[in-house]
Parts: structure tokens; C-alpha cells; sequence
């Protein structure tokens, strides 16, 4: 119970600590200002029960006109929070720095209790939070002169009865402290910046990653259904194609438009969603219905090459992966597959499970590859080949599986030989049936 009890105090007076240190700390800050703003917030803290209780026992002392400046003061340490709530930093910083000022240089002169090494303290503030130089020079002089002032006046000879030799040494204590503190937090300030630049530089490397993937991404799914649309158009501008077959191939071409269309929505619909970075975002989806999207989109280039592609799938065959990312895996592979494969030649894709995976497998009877291309194929160093029909590819295609597949838990392996064909599987995590599918 006491543990229980002491565990409660403990995260009230952290909360507590948390919310007084962050008072007008907002998200839209920049990084500078959100922790200068915390350092008058921790110089305030300290100052307003310690003045508070020296204003108390100033008066009680007799010590009134020394006990209504410690009041004042006490209140220019309160009214930093209040304006800092307000969101008028500037005002914030102003009261704390000019009252804090006058009323240590006026006290240190006045009773000799050792304020003027507080001076000390609000120069080092006021150099830590102004950027303008002449605000800066402004202060250091004005604070440096009444710190000379106050030390050098002769001790003996004084407008009011001294304070306590115990005082003096009290907030002098006080003083001292507060420079190693202050540095220390201002270097962790610096270190913090500087970390938060190199994390920002990260980001920013990132998402021109990511950046240069969503675009290969677009170039590579509409540079098929483009050549075909421009093999096309040629063969009309040539006259190639006999007058009862225009409307036949007008219907063709419509058809490929369209379809051409529908992957640019597609696509952008997708890169849209990952403007900031290409982000996973598993879920449970069927594989059936992607599968048919995806051979649609490649029907033109099957018709053109009279390949036969066999599908083996169950209709209840699930996946829990990203569906977009695992869309441009499974038409980087039937694009390979097609652009490798003979006219007339067959590509067959199976689906089956093995333990708490699904294996999807692409097949071709097409070039094939050496085992030197088949070594580099998910690297930089491949040297992409022409396909059957001329097609040439960039090599980016199969990165992006590669890393997309490894994203969502998963890995893609090749077997090839040449003039054999290829075959390429992907080992995806398996996925609950979704209840609509089921019924």
C-alpha cells in the first residue's frame, strides 16, 4: 500500500513538474524557441518560493522596503507563466530580465545581501534567450556596470543596515549554482538541436528514398500499357491496319485508354497516400480479386504475345500484408514474366499455404537467366536484359519487390536457367479470412 501510495506521488509530481516546465510550450514552436521558453520557465520555478519566503522573513525582520521588493520580484517570476500562457514571449522575457535586473542592482547596492551576483545569473539568461546583438550589448553593459558598481562601493558606508552575513552567503550559494545549471542546460540545448538536425537530415534522405521509389513505381506501371498505346497509334499513322479492322482496333485502342487511366488512378491514388514516405499499413485482404485486377491490366500484352497464363488460387486465399505494396510485387513479376516469355510460350501462377505462410509463385518458359544475373538480380548491380520482344527495363521493378516484400515480413526468392524459364515465389504472412468473403 505504501509503495502503491508513494508510486502515485511520484507520477503527480512528475506530471505536475511536467506541465509547470512546458507552460506555453506549443507544437508550432520552433525547436530554439520551444526550449528557451522552458529555460525562464525552470529560472522562474526556484526564484518564486524562494523570494516568497524571504519577503516573509524580511518583514518579519523588519526589513519592509526589502520584503516589498522580493514581493515584486516573487510577481514578475508569476506574471512569466502568465504571459508565457498568453503566448506573449516577448513580454515574458522582458519582465523577468528588466524588473529581475533593477530590483537585484537597487537590493545589492541598497542592503549589501549579495543580489549582484544575481546579475551575473541574468546576463548569462539574457545571452541565452535575445539574438539580437544589441540587446545583448545593451544588457551586458547595463548589468556588468551596476555589478562593478555594487563590488567596488566602499562596504563599510551603506544607506541601509546590512543584511545577515548568512543571507549573503545564501544567495551567493544560490548564484553559483545556477551558472553550472544554466550552462549545462544550454549545451543541452545545443546537443539537442544539433541531434534533431541530424534527424531531420534522415527524414529528409528518406522521403527522397521514397520519393525516388514512388516514382519508378508510376514510370514503371504505365510504361507497359504506353508502349503498347504507341505501337498502336504507329500502326494506324502507317496505314497498316485495313479499313474493316479500324473499328475493331479503335475499340482496342478505347479499351487500352481506359485501362491506362484506371493503373494512373491507381498508382497516384497511392503515391498520394505516401507523400510523406512510403509507409507499410498491413491488413487482411483475399488474393483472388487483386490477382484478376492486375492480369486485366497486362490482357493487351498477353493478346499481343499469345501468352496462356494459368491461375491456381483458392477463392478464400488471404494475405496480411500491405495490398498496394503486394499489387506492385505481383505486377513487377508478371511484367517480367511477360516481357521474358516466348510468343505463344505459358506463365502460370499458383498461390498454396505452408504453415503460417502463403507462397506466391510466378512462372515463365522464357529466356531464363545466368546464375551471375540471377546473384545480382535485388541489387544495384544488375545489368537488366531485353525482353523477347525488345522491351527493355530499368531493374528498379524487382528492388522495390524485393524491399516491399521485406516490409511486410516477407521474402522473395528466384530459381532460373537460361532458355529454361523463371520462376519467382514470394513468401507472405497468411491472413484471416474476411467475415464478408466467408459468407
Amino acid at each position: 500500500m505504501f509503495k502503491r501510495l508513494k508510486y502515485i506521488l511520484y507520477q503527480f509530481f512528475e506530471a505536475s513538474w511536467y506541465r509547470l516546465v512546458h507552460i506555453g510550450v506549443t507544437p508550432a514552436m520552433s525547436f530554439v524557441e520551444a526550449r528557451r521558453t522552458k529555460l525562464l520557465n525552470l529560472l522562474a520555478i526556484p526564484c518564486i518560493p524562494m523570494m516568497f519566503f524571504f519577503a516573509v522573513l524580511n518583514a518579519f525582520q523588519g526589513r519592509w522596503l526589502l520584503s516589498v521588493l522580493n514581493i515584486v520580484n516573487t510577481l514578475s517570476c508569476l506574471a512569466v507563466f502568465y504571459f508565457h500562457k498568453r503566448r506573449k514571449y516577448l513580454s515574458a522575457r522582458m519582465v523577468l530580465i528588466f524588473f529581475s535586473t533593477a530590483i537585484y542592482a537597487f537590493t545589492g547596492l541598497y542592503f549589501h545581501n549579495g543580489a549582484e551576483y544575481f546579475l551575473l545569473n541574468i546576463l548569462i539568461a539574457s545571452i541565452l534567450v535575445y539574438d539580437n546583438k544589441w540587446m545583448v550589448a545593451g544588457l551586458s553593459v547595463i548589468i556588468c556596470s551596476a555589478f562593478l558598481l555594487i563590488v567596488l562601493y566602499p562596504q563599510h558606508w551603506s544607506l541601509a543596515e546590512p543584511v545577515p552575513a548568512s543571507r549573503v552567503w545564501v544567495n551567493i550559494g544560490f548564484s553559483i549554482i545556477f551558472v553550472p545549471v544554466s550552462l549545462s542546460f544550454f549545451k543541452r540545448i545545443q546537443n539537442d538541436y544539433h541531434a534533431e538536425l541530424d534527424r531531420q537530415r534522415q527524414v529528409l534522405a528518406g522521403m527522397n528514398k521514397d520519393k525516388e521509389k514512388l516514382l519508378s513505381i508510376v514510370t514503371h506501371d504505365i510504361r507497359s500499357p504506353l508502349a503498347t498505346l504507341e505501337m498502336l497509334l504507329e500502326m494506324f499513322s502507317k496505314g497498316e491496319y485495313p479499313q474493316p479492322m479500324m473499328e475493331d482496333a479503335a475499340v482496342v485502342l478505347h479499351k487500352k485508354v481506359t485501362q491506362l487511366g484506371g493503373a494512373l488512378d491507381n498508382v497516384l491514388r497511392w503515391s498520394s497516400r505516401n507523400m510523406r514516405g512510403i509507409k507499410t499499413e498491413p491488413e487482411d485482404f483475399l488474393l483472388p480479386p487483386l490477382i484478376t485486377e492486375i492480369l486485366h491490366f497486362f490482357q493487351m500484352v498477353v493478346q499481343e504475345k499469345d501468352i496462356r497464363i494459368t491461375v491456381d488460387v483458392s477463392p478464400i486465399a488471404a494475405v496480411h500484408a500491405d495490398r498496394d505494396q503486394v499489387a506492385v510485387i505481383l505486377r513487377n513479376l508478371l511484367s517480367n514474366a511477360l516481357k521474358f516469355s516466348y510468343a505463344g510460350g505459358h506463365i502460370s501462377l499458383t498461390v498454396h499455404r505452408e504453415g503460417t505462410r502463403k507462397v506466391v509463385q510466378v512462372s515463365d518458359e522464357g529466356k531464363g537467366m545466368t546464375p551471375t544475373q540471377v546473384s545480382a538480380l535485388f541489387t544495384s548491380w544488375q545489368n537488366p536484359d531485353y525482353g523477347t520482344g525488345g522491351e527493355r527495363g530499368t531493374g528498379v521493378g524487382l528492388m522495390l519487390c524485393n524491399e516491399f516484400a521485406r516490409q511486410n515480413g516477407g521474402v522473395i526468392t528466384v530459381e532460373s536457367a537460361p532458355e529454361q524459364g523463371t520462376r519467382f515465389t514470394v513468401y507472405l504472412p497468411a491472413g484471416e479470412l474476411p467475415a464478408s468473403s466467408a459468407s
